[in-house]
């Protein structure tokens, strides 16, 4: 009893830690972008081997969440989590040291699964530890809030190690946080886990495994090969077939992993939607945004880095402001509210896109669309956790992450094969001042980076060609960009829409939906008798 009182009264110190945790995976999130010209350089790695690289950790990170949320529960979620750091840390050290492509891609694969540990971890074990609906609306608000900042900070952490050192930093970097994380959690974050656990669900585990990473994995090689190619096709067509035999594994399993019921509280149906449209927006949109200012302004990664900041921070503010207005005025006109302001932000961005746009209207945008997502992601969050039982939370965590995952991996494919596809027909457009190479065309066709490769190579015999492509790229990439703001916005105010009608005002936990009272034979028989 004493030791419950000292570890209640270290909750909010526990909290720190467990932000602290999850800092490490934001972080990694963002930084490694920048590094990939760098690897490319030294590691002689390919288009499709960097593409890996990055894909690689989330493939198996999308993959295994769900598995890990539901093994947190039964065998206990700090123990998860302090394994979840030892592999990210350990795997970290490995990718820093590597010396090939192949056994980078390796180390990021197997770093997805300590970040597929850590993920749900922290949610699931502040759900256990502050029962309190209020207490924790506000420590779900600054789990969002860090995950918010470490992601917006990432691009100047990362500009400033590729600055300074060589492109194995983003990788050391990962270390210290680590042992902050192992060290401090050991000591002041409480064990929890299931009171009355059932045994693993053995086949919805593999069935769970294969179903997301064929979904993930054809979704990732869509944005590469395209939608119709055919390893995309069988991708999703098994994909398809296995989820479908998931759910109907799950729905008649007295064990289940994911118990389907869930699915009949909008708190948590209705937020897992939001979710899932608020990433695919957000992810499409910061995959392009970075492109915009380093290609197209001639930004360094560390210049980019800091005029990223105000987006961090204004998410930030969003992610922390969210519990208090929550409270105010119910879950769903916030979390409404948050994804029209986020909605209203990349209109903006929208109108005001061009090649010469000024850095404070761009900040504007870029402060307004991160407002809005700050303050819808904490309480979404909050009411998707609020509406499972505590010895689920594992589970309700795992899902949560999994549709930001697959929100964020189809924003990405989807809005960059618009992007691309706007691009292209921008350029086939163009009229030349003088016939260039088919090889140099199709690099200029390929994507803004490639243009600007080919500019380079043509300066010195003639600058003026040089520039007058290095501006038609910038002018066609940002057309594009401005089309696909547009098809966010329109997504991002449905998304809104959607809250509003199906998401409860107040956040309805699991003890709230109403049940078939089980049928009682013994009473049945002696009623026949």
């Amino acid at each position: 009893m004493i030791e419950q009182t000292k570890q209640y009264k270290r909750r909010w110190l526990a909290l720190g830690f467990l932000a602290f945790a999850l800092l490490v995976i934001s972080l990694d999130n963002t930084v490694l972008n920048l590094a990939l010209p760098a690897i490319s350089r030294d590691l002689g790695a390919t288009l499709n081997g960097l593409q890996w690289i990055v894909d690689a950790y989330t493939l198996v990170f999308a993959s295994l969440l769900l598995t890990v949320g539901s093994i947190g529960d039964r065998y206990g979620r700090k123990r998860l989590l302090m394994v979840g750091l030892s592999i990210f840390g350990i795997f970290s050290l490995g990718a820093a040291l590597s010396r090939t492509t192949g056994m980078l891609i390796a180390m990021r694969a197997m770093m997805g699964i300590g970040g597929a540990a850590i993920m749900p971890s922290t949610l699931s074990i502040i759900t256990a530890t502050f029962r309190d609906p209020r207490e924790r609306a506000q420590a779900i608000a600054v789990w969002a809030a860090t995950f918010s900042l470490g992601t917006g900070i990432g691009p100047l952490v990362g500009g400033w190690l590729l600055t300074h050192f060589e492109w194995s930093s983003v990788f050391y970097i990962n270390l210290p946080v680590v042992v902050i994380g192992v060290v401090g959690g050991w000591f002041f974050i409480q064990e929890s886990r299931a009171e009355k656990p059932r045994r693993i669900d053995v086949p919805g585990c593999i069935l769970s495994m294969a179903g997301l990473f064929s979904l993930v994995y054809g979704i990732i090689q869509a944005g590469i090969d395209g939608w119709t190619a055919h390893n995309v096709l069988i991708a999703f067509a098994a994909a398809a077939v296995i989820l479908t035999i998931f759910a109907f594994w799950e729905l008649h399993s007295d064990h289940a992993m994911l118990p389907l019921r869930f699915f009949k509280n909008m708190s948590f149906t209705g937020a897992n939607i939001a979710l899932t449209l608020v990433a695919f927006a957000m992810f499409g949109c910061f995959f392009f945004l970075s492109q915009y200012l380093q290609t197209v302004h001639g930004y360094s990664p560390l210049q980019s880095g800091i005029r990223l900041l105000p987006m961090a921070f204004a998410a930030f503010v969003g992610a922390m402001s969210s519990a208090s207005i929550a409270h105010k005025i119910g879950t769903k006109i916030t979390v409404a509210l948050g994804i029209f302001i986020a909605a209203c932000g990349l209109y903006y961005f929208n109108r005001i896109a061009a090649v010469n746009t000024s850095y404070l209207d761009i900040a504007i945008g870029m402060c307004i669309t991160a407002l809005g997502m700050g303050v819808t992601m904490s309480p979404a969050t909050n009411s998707i956790m609020g509406s499972v039982p505590i010895d689920e939370a594992g589970v309700g965590s795992a899902m949560n992450d999994t549709n930001r995952q697959i929100g964020g991996a189809l924003g990405v494919a989807i809005l960059g094969t618009l992007l691309n596809s706007s691009y292209a027909v921008s350029i086939d457009k163009i009229k030349w001042p003088v016939p260039l190479p088919a090889a140099a065309l199709a690099g200029i066709r390929g994507g803004i980076q490639g243009a600007h490769v080919v500019a380079a190579n043509v300066q010195q015999q003639s600058p003026t060609v040089a520039k007058f492509i290095a501006s038609q790229a910038d002018q066609a990439f940002t057309n594009g960009m401005a089309h696909t703001l547009l098809v966010a916005a329109i997504i991002m105010a449905v998304a809104a829409v959607v809250v509003v009608l199906i998401v409860p005002t107040r956040v309805r936990p699991y003890s709230d939906l109403p049940t078939v009272p089980p049928k009682n034979n013994d009473k049945d028989k002696s009623r026949k008798k």
